[in-house]
């Protein structure tokens, strides 16, 4: 079965850090671009961040840049998502998945993970 597995996630303060890991089961993932999104209460799933194939092109939303770092490690297979500075605005469940292509991109993604869930209090 070709599918994401995410793990890291749970409850911090405001201005605590996470690292959240997403590991793919099924497939090899060194030729693809992965990326996180999230998904809070009553929202429409957004996109955090993205990091292409080789890892030289990575991209951020707006509401995260400088506070979280997407890194992969294709030997094992896992791309990360550390978190650092953590608002409660960040709360959500967050996903990752593989997209169709090397490149960095927000569209055309598949193979989506369960999501592991992110609470910060405030």
């Amino acid at each position: 079965q070709l599918q994401f597995v995410e793990s890291g996630g749970g409850l911090v303060q405001s201005g605590g850090s996470l690292t959240l890991s997403c590991t793919a089961s099924g497939f090899i993932m060194d030729y693809w671009a992965v990326g996180w999104f999230r998904q809070a209460p009553g929202k429409e799933r957004e996109g955090v961040s993205c990091i292409s194939s080789t890892s030289s092109t990575t991209n951020y939303a707006d509401s995260v840049k400088g506070r979280f770092t997407i890194s992969r490690d294709n030997y094992k297979n896992t791309v990360y998502l550390q978190m650092n500075s953590l608002k409660p605005q960040d709360t959500a469940v967050y996903f990752c998945a593989r997209r169709r292509g090397s490149s960095c991109n927000w569209t055309d993604y598949m193979y989506w993970g369960q999501g592991t869930q992110v609470t910060v209090s405030s």
